[in-house]
């Protein structure tokens, strides 16, 4: 028997929105359904990922249309070498983060969102289910500062209400809107009935 392919989860939001808390926990879900999961985030640790990432760090940003040069780049490594194959073992695969973040992050800057997802999805997959964990600006910038991590040159109050703002006109199947601002597990039990209803198989 042909094995299934396997299912492409998302977690997307601004910064403090409990994102890799989420992709854990539902990790340990679905591994006690017997599902075989693989668990990653973008932008990696590779080559274009890490020039997006030192840049920010640094407290400037590259200019838009080298950074989103080298988030295409990025992606489509990731797309080929981890996501591809992993979804063709049936494996289900869990991101922190995936091309709504650029339709996000560099549409603030005043790319065209649309332009943004027709580039992704010329070779990126679409995500099954893709869950947009939501609080208010302010909320998230308290929570990046009390967990003692300093402001990177995306964490800025203005340009994270722009985020929020793209985030929100974003419409399609696969996309739902999760109100992160409860506790973890509470948040996690949201997102486990939208997997039950969405994709079901699994109790």
């Amino acid at each position: 028997m042909e094995k299934r392919r396997g299912k492409l989860i998302v977690f997307e939001g601004i910064d403090g929105t409990g994102k890799s808390t989420q992709v854990h926990l539902l990790k340990e879900y679905l591994e006690a359904q017997g599902i075989e999961i693989v668990t990653d985030y973008e932008p990696t640790r590779g080559e274009w990922g890490m020039r997006v990432r030192a840049a920010a760090a640094s407290g400037k940003r590259l200019p838009v249309e080298e950074e989103v040069d080298c988030l295409l780049r990025d992606r489509r490594e990731h797309v080929e070498q981890l996501i591809t194959p992993a979804l063709e073992r049936g494996r289900w695969v869990l991101l922190d983060r995936y091309y709504p973040s650029m339709l996000a992050y560099q549409g603030a800057t005043g790319i065209n969102p649309a332009e943004l997802q027709r580039l992704n999805e010329s070779f990126a997959p679409q995500p099954d289910a893709a869950f947009w964990l939501d609080i208010p600006v302010e909320v998230a910038l308290k929570r990046i500062h009390n967990r003692g991590a300093s402001n990177d040159a995306f964490e800025q109050r203005q340009f994270l209400e722009a985020c929020r703002s793209i985030y929100a006109s974003l419409n399609a199947p696969w996309w739902h809107r999760i109100d992160a601002s409860a506790d973890a597990q509470s948040v996690h039990a949201r997102v486990r009935e939208q997997i039950k209803n969405l994709i079901g198989g699994i109790s």
